[in-house]
């Protein structure tokens, strides 16, 4: 069949089908109108799910955003309360527990185990600054450990998030005094060639270097002497003469100097000269 006749035959066929398409139309009408309508609803939920995607993720970012506010601004109330002399490390305890709600209920698997990451650096934090018996270290020091490994769960293919969370449990382990353990995990971390360009591997490689100085046991230096006590000549001991003391009373001090120097007033007076009376008496003159 020659080119130029097929080209006839396909002509014919569009045209044929061009003129039977107002009849195809009516006969097929409600058909077209759902087949558009299914296409329009899902094109108007494929959209609708990416913007509330968005929308719910830039909400996620604003509240995880508060939470660590939360945790920065307790650690600095907690200092402040123990430059009084008070104790207020439970106030992170409220905001770790808040972190772990919000893993629980995040879609998006990054910033859930981030979250789970700060939950735990806060639970630890919490021991650090107050003072607590060691039942209730090793309680929170696991929950910590807890923390982390579901954070690894949460996200293992992210090589930042994944190296902190293993940083974070060598941490316990040294914190509960398994210092071989702890050992093995930092490197663990740095023998990683996925961790290597994260902050983790860098804490993990420093912390190895400086182990064996936080396993010695902390001397503290003796007491100074007391100061030498002052033997009087009657034999009695006398306190030591503290000038200080003495000031803030506001009592004037005997230093026991001569009269003459404790009489300002006087060093500054003329001396009395013996004239004789003869000197003083005007000479008569013209008598």
């Amino acid at each position: 069949m020659k080119s130029d006749h097929r080209h006839e035959l396909k002509t014919n066929e569009l045209a044929e089908w061009l003129g039977n398409l107002p009849n195809w139309t009516k006969e097929n009408l409600y058909t077209i109108i759902l087949v558009v309508v299914l296409l329009g609803a899902a094109a108007g939920l494929y959209f609708w799910r990416i913007y509330n995607r968005g929308s719910t993720q830039a909400r996620q970012r604003v509240e995880f955003t508060g939470l660590l506010n939360q945790v920065s601004g307790g650690k600095m109330q907690i200092a402040q309360a123990q430059a009084q002399g008070r104790d207020q490390s439970f106030m992170l305890l409220q905001p770790a527990k808040n972190l772990e709600t919000f893993a629980e209920r995040a879609g998006n698997g990054r910033m859930a185990a981030l979250a789970l990451i700060k939950r735990a650096e806060a639970l630890r934090a919490e021991l650090h600054y107050g003072t607590v018996q060691k039942d209730y270290l090793v309680s929170q020091t696991n929950l910590a450990k807890a923390s982390y490994t579901e954070a690894l769960k949460r996200c293992p293919d992210d090589p930042s998030l994944a190296a902190a969370a293993t940083f974070g449990l060598g941490l316990c382990e040294e914190e509960l005094g398994n210092f071989e353990q702890a050992r093995q995990t930092y490197q663990e971390v740095t023998a990683n060639p996925d961790f290597e360009a994260t902050v983790a591997a860098v804490q993990a490689k420093r912390r190895l270097a400086t182990m064996a100085d936080y396993q010695r046991a902390v001397v503290f230096p003796p007491k100074p002497a007391p100061p030498a006590v002052q033997i009087s000549p009657t034999g009695a001991a006398a306190a030591p003469f503290d000038v200080t003391s003495l000031l803030e009373m506001n009592m004037p001090l005997d230093l026991n100097l001569p009269a003459e120097t404790n009489r300002p007033e006087e060093a500054n007076r003329p001396s009395e000269v013996n004239v004789p009376a003869e000197a003083n008496a005007p000479a008569e003159v013209n008598r």
